[in-house]
């Protein structure tokens, strides 16, 4: 399916982006907690067992949803974001972070429906709201100080009204959607760079600079930083919004 939603990311980036974090020996904090999340809202919102699909999810989110036992079919979007997996009629759908770097959200949405079962349940977890508010302007004021202007190099979030709005264009009933918020404290700001490396969130917009933060800019950016979002204990703070969306097929 090609899309006609606005291309905002670069789907070879996202693979690149994704296959270094899977090499790294550090845990992606970020992925089992929505894994978590997901595990914690399938429990409560699952009405039968069946077969379940997963889209593009981490080995250790899948480890996590496994406790559900060994049901689980693998899908992934292609540069097309086509949802490839040659199998439907699925009690279940989830995606682990698997949604922010889409351009067509609700095209993939609506894939994933056409996928389960009439009342089959989706659950899916994506980074959004006010996260990394903190880089975002810090990098954007160094930026301004040094070149007078900015380029993008955070991804653009939705909050959880826009969730639930895009569940529903996608076709679930019954669409619930919430926000959990976690603050992160880091010693240096390569700590908070390593840590988004190892959970897949660099920079992969189309529009992004190729070119890394200059040495004026990167140290602009740090001192803005630290002048704006530092604790007490000279750690730098992070927040992290992950939000849920889970929803229903409609029945026959």
């Amino acid at each position: 399916m090609r899309t006609s939603a606005p291309r905002l990311f670069d789907r070879e980036a996202i693979a690149r982006a994704r296959a270094r974090a899977e090499r790294m020996d550090h845990e992606p904090f970020l992925v089992c907690a929505a894994a978590e999340g997901i595990a914690e809202r399938i429990e409560s919102a699952m009405r039968s067992d069946g077969r379940a699909l997963d889209l593009d999810s981490f080995p250790q989110s899948a480890a996590i949803l496994n406790r559900f036992g060994d049901i689980w079919s693998r899908a992934h979007l292609d540069e097309n974001e086509t949802v490839c997996c040659d199998e439907s009629g699925f009690a279940l759908a989830t995606s682990v972070l698997g949604l922010h770097f889409v351009n067509d959200v609700p095209g993939v949405l609506m894939q994933l429906r056409r996928m389960l079962s009439p009342e089959g349940l989706f659950v899916g977890a994506m980074i959004g709201g006010e996260s990394l508010r903190e880089l975002r302007s810090a990098i954007a004021a160094a930026e301004l100080e040094i070149l007078g202007g900015t380029s993008p190099h955070v991804a653009p979030s939705v909050d959880v009204r826009d969730a639930g709005n895009l569940m529903q264009r996608a076709g679930f009933l019954r669409t619930v959607s919430d926000v959990e918020r976690t603050t992160v404290l880091y010693k240096g700001f390569d700590d908070l760079i390593y840590d988004l490396r190892a959970n897949a969130l660099s920079n992969t917009l189309i529009a992004r600079n190729r070119r890394p933060l200059s040495r004026r800019v990167r140290e602009s950016a740090i001192a803005h930083y630290r002048r704006t979002h530092t604790e007490s204990d000279g750690r730098l703070r992070a927040t992290f919004d992950i939000i849920y969306c889970v929803g229903h097929a409609p029945s026959p």
